[in-house]
């Protein structure tokens, strides 16, 4: 079944909008923030890793206006397979914010922890000649919305020559290298503490909605946080307040990316099954359970196309709810879980 040539990313009046008025919506996070931050958590201001995408740099923004630029440290975390252009877009804006910041080279905390050998070591059971100067990612293969398909992931390696090839990930390779570049938000995550800890503030999460729903994250990585201001918004609506908090255009028109792999690796084909703008919609079109023809017809896709974005949604869904689940314990312990429960 192909793809209609209708098919567009703008929905019709059939779906929910996703148009949101940015100037309440960035007084309603601040003021939430404020409350969050001095009130409940009673910590001095906030700490935000900045990646020189738009999801950390609308956080920022949002940060600054809540707590003034004296009062949020800005984190740059950059590694051997980090795009340099991240950190310089990240620092750009840090210093427009005229915030403080603060330059992690994470490289070597990586490497003493087997983060690179240990990924080389799964990737060499597939293409033993992998090693120095070889590039790599992983990726789902393209039109996944003509058949119900497993997500299986491929392995997409580059030599130092430039050849590519694509190799099916098994599922004992997948899950080490996963784990072992997992390394790398999970690092992250213990310097952002440091910081915070050091200056009695708190850590600002930046998942926006579709990335919170669907599992999108790393457990004790990116995400771990004290708060998430930008969780409940669909990716779409971070653009909007990207906009009207001027986050410069560079970083706007930068394709979202996991900037996990040393070859360049959007969202798209690493996770979600159509651009993320669509699948804001159709996310949206579900939450207020609209049927997928209706929503195909909005979007000008084929009902059975819609259906297996919805099934792979629900998957997503059932399979990352560990990742939400807070621990499991052997017997409640009343006083402290009533506690806990404010907070949250």
């Amino acid at each position: 079944m192909q793809i209609s040539s209708a098919r567009t990313d703008e929905p019709t009046g059939l779906v929910p909008s996703l148009q949101i008025d940015p100037a309440i919506t960035v007084h309603q996070v601040t003021e939430t923030l404020r409350h969050q931050i001095g009130e409940v958590l009673r910590r001095r201001g906030v700490v935000v890793a900045m990646s020189g995408g738009v999801d950390s740099s609308v956080s920022a923004a949002l940060a600054v206006r809540a707590f003034g630029p004296e009062r949020v440290l800005g984190i740059f975390m950059p590694e051997c397979d980090s795009d340099p252009l991240s950190l310089d877009l990240a620092l750009r804006w840090a210093t427009e914010l005229r915030i403080s910041h603060v330059t992690e080279d994470i490289a070597p905390i990586l490497e003493a922890c087997g983060c690179y050998r240990r990924r080389d070591e799964a990737i060499r059971r597939l293409v033993p000649e992998f090693g120095s100067g070889w590039r790599c990612k992983i990726a789902l293969p393209g039109a996944r919305l003509d058949d119900d398909l497993l997500n299986v992931y491929h392995l997409v390696i580059r030599s130092p020559d430039g050849e590519t090839r694509t190799v099916r990930l098994p599922p004992r390779e997948y899950r080490e290298v996963v784990a072992a570049t997992n390394f790398k938000q999970r690092v992250r995550k213990m310097l952002e503490y440091y910081h915070a800890d050091r200056l009695h503030y708190a850590v600002v999460g930046t998942p926006n909605r579709l990335e919170y729903d669907q599992g999108f994250f790393v457990k004790g990585g990116d995400g771990l946080a004290d708060v998430k201001p930008i969780a409940h918004l669909y990716k779409s609506q971070v653009y909007q307040l990207a906009e009207f908090l001027e986050v410069p255009t560079e970083i706007r028109a930068r394709s979202p990316s996991t900037d996990t792999y040393s070859l360049a690796q959007t969202q798209e084909e690493f996770y979600f099954s159509l651009p993320l703008r669509t699948m804001d919609v159709v996310l949206a079109a579900m939450n207020a359970q609209l049927s997928a023809a209706t929503t195909a017809k909005a979007l000008g896709y084929e009902t059975e196309q819609i259906e297996r974005v919805f099934r792979d949604v629900e998957r997503k869904r059932a399979t990352t709810r560990y990742l939400h689940a807070r621990p499991l314990l052997a017997e409640a312990v009343p006083q402290v879980d009533a506690a806990h429960g404010a907070v949250q």
